[in-house]
């Protein structure tokens, strides 16, 4: 006996699944329909139906060249629809499937679950101003403009077509009586409603505005239901994901275990080679799924953390098959780090100490003129990144990025200072996982302590101010995200143990507590005449702060107060 459900089936590939499928179908009492896409080779087709000529409840529909987008698709539709109307009254409900559609359920459930709401149709529809999903920039203006050009084949003409009936203002009128909806192209239709789309006296005319629509077979039926159903569940009992461009996403073998949490009837759209899937989900009902409320919902989370892993990638990890466009990357660098600028100058053992008070990895200056200076003169570190200064300078940002990304768990703390290669400074800068601790002035010390000729020494410290002044300057940027503390070297040497404590704490890797010692900071006597002597021979160093002649820069032990008593 012909079932209460038909189906409808539009096949343009993988026959030999479509087969099986309609097979599945059939074997529970439904009748198919099939429309074979002309582009299909006509022997192909042919193969096709004498393969199902023993099922006497499968039949087919007159052909039409089904084209993404275009009208062919509701043409085809159509022919099958009133195919399945006519050649068996007992259907109810009709259920419009393709070729990669899978039956996730037992179709007995599907049976029930329609009886059980009998005038109940069952298509996403949506006006254009509720949809989130439409991709490609046409809402409204698919109903109103005309689109003679296909987007896939042709896609400058569609765009300039476009534009230009954008520039001149054209609209088409839509049918009177109708407001334009959206939504799934797979549906499924009580006999009611499907017969008087399909019945209709104004037909041709709809039709004849419909073809021009852009994709109609996603807003053809989702419109005209609204017309005619008395009640309408805007949802599909299909389930079908698409990505963030659109294209809907393809099911394969290691997908089994999400379709089984669907809870839906049908999926689309499955690999054809998916041989885990047709074995699991065509079988008999004690090994499908349970009875419930189909709830596509339930794997939403997951496929939207798909998409957003897709789109936007992990913090920090840069791919070469996905290297981001500026400013669009997930997180410059995957995890925090500090930067110290004149520290390693300013304290002679601070990188040894700055290890022993955080248990961070500090190395020296990773952008060094030389070569790359890990901790502990290491030569490689992890990810088989080298110290070589020219493969780091080929992108700094991607040498930094990998030391990071390698590196994952372990704090890093490098030196930086104007003698460093200056390329990476705006990628710092704008690094919301970068702490940067900058004392400016201290590169003066070096110089300080060199022996060399005062002309040589003053032509240095003219460059070395003009780079850390840009420096400062990108710092201070309202584009700058990182975590900033710029002192002068005048400021910080009068109270260093302050801004020693917040970057220990700031870094965070102990419990919180006092610091016990302190870097041995180098020895100062006479730096001040030195900046007198820069300035004497016409070199202005305002980048320390302020220097006199005669500053003690030595820091002073507290004195303890004497006790007193109060009577």
């Amino acid at each position: 006996m012909t079932g209460s459900v038909g189906i409808v089936m539009l096949v343009h590939t993988a026959l030999a699944r479509a087969e099986q499928v309609a097979r599945h179908w059939a074997a529970a009492g439904c009748p198919v329909v099939i429309h074979v896409d002309k582009m299909v080779p006509r022997t192909t087709h042919d193969a096709f139906v004498a393969s199902l000529a023993d099922l006497p409840d499968v039949l087919f529909s007159r052909r039409y060249r089904c084209e993404w987008g275009t009208w062919g698709l509701v043409a085809a539709t159509q022919s099958a629809s009133e195919r399945m109307l006519a050649a068996f009254p007992a259907v109810r409900h009709v259920y419009l499937a393709s070729g990669s559609c899978l039956p996730l359920r037992p179709v007995q459930e599907l049976i029930d679950y329609l009886a059980a709401r009998p005038r109940t149709d069952f298509i996403e529809s949506a006006t254009t101003s509720d949809v989130p999903w439409t991709v490609g920039g046409l809402d409204e203006e698919r109903f109103t403009l005309r689109f003679p050009f296909s987007w896939r084949k042709n896609r400058y003409l569609f765009d300039r077509y476009v534009a230009l009936q954008r520039k001149v203002g054209f609209k088409r009128r839509i049918p009177h009586g109708i407001v334009p909806h959206m939504g799934s192209q797979w549906w499924c239709l009580t006999r009611q409603t499907l017969s008087a789309i399909l019945q209709d006296p104004e037909r041709s005319t709809y039709d004849r505005y419909f073809s021009k629509v852009w994709i109609p077979d996603e807003s053809y039926f989702q419109t005209l239901a609204r017309q005619y159903s008395t009640n309408i569940e805007s949802r599909s009992l299909t389930l079908s994901k698409f990505d963030f461009q659109g294209k809907p996403h393809i099911f394969y073998d290691d997908h089994l275990q999400l379709l089984r949490r669907s809870d839906c009837f049908v999926a689309r759209k499955i690999w054809p080679h998916a041989e885990r899937l047709f074995e699991a989900f065509l079988t008999d009902e004690a090994s499908a799924m349970k009875r419930t409320e189909p709830n596509p919902g339930k794997i939403d989370r997951i496929f939207a953390k798909a998409v957003e892993r897709r789109t936007r990638g992990r913090a920090g990890l840069y791919m070469q098959s996905r290297w981001p466009n500026q400013d669009w990357e997930n997180g410059v660098t995957s995890g925090p780090y500090s930067v110290f600028g004149g520290f390693s100058d300013l304290f002679e053992d601070f990188e040894d100490w700055l290890g022993r008070a955080t248990d961070a990895r500090v190395h020296g200056h990773l952008f060094g003129p030389k070569r790359v200076e890990y901790g502990g003169g290491q030569n490689v570190m992890n990810g088989a990144l080298s110290d070589s200064a020219a493969v780091r300078d080929y992108s700094p940002r991607a040498f930094l990025a990998n030391l990071i990304w390698n590196t994952r768990g372990e704090r890093q703390c490098f030196q930086f200072g104007p003698a460093d290669a200056q390329d990476i400074t705006w990628f710092i800068a704008k690094d919301p996982n970068a702490q940067i601790s900058v004392i400016s002035g201290a590169w003066a010390v070096p110089l300080f302590k060199s022996n060399r000729n005062f002309a040589d020494i003053r032509k240095e410290a003219a460059e070395l101010q003009k780079i850390e002044s840009e420096f400062l300057n990108t710092l201070r940027s309202p584009y700058a995200k990182a975590r900033i503390r710029i002192w002068t070297m005048a400021e910080f040497i009068e109270a260093p143990m302050e801004p020693l404590q917040s970057i220990i704490d700031e870094i965070g890797h102990r419990a919180l507590r006092r610091l016990a010692e302190a870097p041995k900071m180098a020895d100062l006597s006479g730096f001040g005449q030195f900046l007198q002597n820069l300035k004497n021979q016409g070199m202005h160093p305002h980048l320390m702060g302020d220097f006199s002649l005669e500053r003690d820069t030595s820091v002073p032990a507290k004195q303890p107060r004497k006790p007193y008593l109060v009577q």
